[in-house]
């Protein structure tokens, strides 16, 4: 079974980004033959500095070898190192319904925060993401709850290009975690974690220190009544218990039982405890790898050279399919 995901290097990442994503690659790695990409060129999509990008990507892969990726087991790579994503990015436009890019959410929400360009790219991302996940004929895409509708237009563009071009493309499956998939923030719990937020106290990054994961976690916003129980009235309450789920590789009733009778901030300082220990190893773990810029370099250097041996011959045969280039 082929397993492909990719990860934007956009920043520091939060305790949505680990559970939903860094953490099921991890796993992935495990249970069939894995391919992780830093995407650097979905994060010019936006607008961004081109120094800082370069730093953000060292710091995802360092990131990405903390939690336990092994380069021996899973290719991990830079999207922008093989150049076939690209191209098979606009061979798939031909097969890409307009109206389907103009219905994406993710377009209409990341535009209505721009303040000066909306690109283009940002328009055809979804296109993007697409060739990225074909290119390896992949099975399985382990991705967040909010990356749904992405993989069921990537679905659907293999599908329709397979009807008009002739069996070709792997239609893939979304593997979404049961537990964790929408990690909510903090402060507003009816906002999805992002690094965005209007208040950083909502958001857990995966390198803050003890102290501040302890500050963050016992300031939360609870709700009305004493129960630690989830209910659609208890928003704080119901994402606190679907960490605490996650970070315990349980459930949430299981949750639900262990604190039943507990008070709030009795509750609160478990989540709190139980998260620094889940947290902590990766940081110290990233402190050692970060540095070597050399070995990070290397990583992405030898990851690209095998995705690029597979990558290529899908688009050989894509360009073969859709009459593109000399005969094969």
């Amino acid at each position: 079974m082929r397993i492909f995901s990719g990860i934007q290097p956009t920043g520091a990442k939060h305790l949505g980004n680990y559970i939903g994503a860094i953490r099921q690659y991890v796993e992935g790695q495990e249970r069939g033959d894995a391919v992780y990409c830093i995407v650097d060129l979905h994060a010019i999509s936006v607008q961004y500095y081109p120094v800082d990008l370069r730093r953000y990507v060292l710091d995802t892969v360092a990131l990405m070898l903390a939690a336990g990726l092994d380069p021996g087991r899973c290719i991990l790579f830079r999207q922008s190192d093989v150049r076939e994503h690209s191209e098979l990015c606009w061979l798939l436009g031909a097969a890409t319904a307009y109206g389907d890019l103009t219905r994406m959410h993710q377009f209409r929400e990341k535009s209505a925060r721009q303040r000066e360009l909306v690109s283009s790219a940002l328009f055809v991302y979804p296109v993007l993401q697409a060739a990225d996940i074909l290119a390896y004929r992949t099975d399985e895409v382990p991705v967040g709850d909010d990356q749904r509708q992405h993989i069921e237009l990537t679905r659907d563009i293999a599908e329709r290009f397979n009807e008009r071009f002739g069996e070709t493309l792997v239609v893939p499956r979304h593997r979404i975690p049961e537990v964790g998939a929408r990690i909510m923030d903090l402060q507003a719990p009816e906002q999805k974690m992002s690094t965005t937020a209007p208040s950083p106290q909502g958001t857990v990054l995966v390198l803050d220190d003890e102290r501040t994961i302890v500050k963050k976690v016992r300031s939360a916003v609870t709700d009305s009544g004493t129960e630690v129980v989830r209910a659609p009235d208890k928003p704080g309450i119901s994402n606190l218990i679907e960490i605490l789920a996650a970070v315990r590789a349980t459930d949430p009733p299981a949750v639900e039982r262990d604190f039943a009778g507990a008070r709030y901030g009795d509750f609160k300082q478990a989540v709190a405890e139980d998260l620094v220990g889940y947290l902590a190893p990766v940081a110290e773990r990233y402190r050692d790898l970060r540095p070597d810029e050399g070995h990070l370099e290397a990583v992405l250097a030898s990851g690209a050279e095998r995705a690029r041996a597979i990558a290529e011959g899908t688009l050989s045969e894509v360009r073969e399919r859709m009459g593109v280039g000399p005969p094969g």
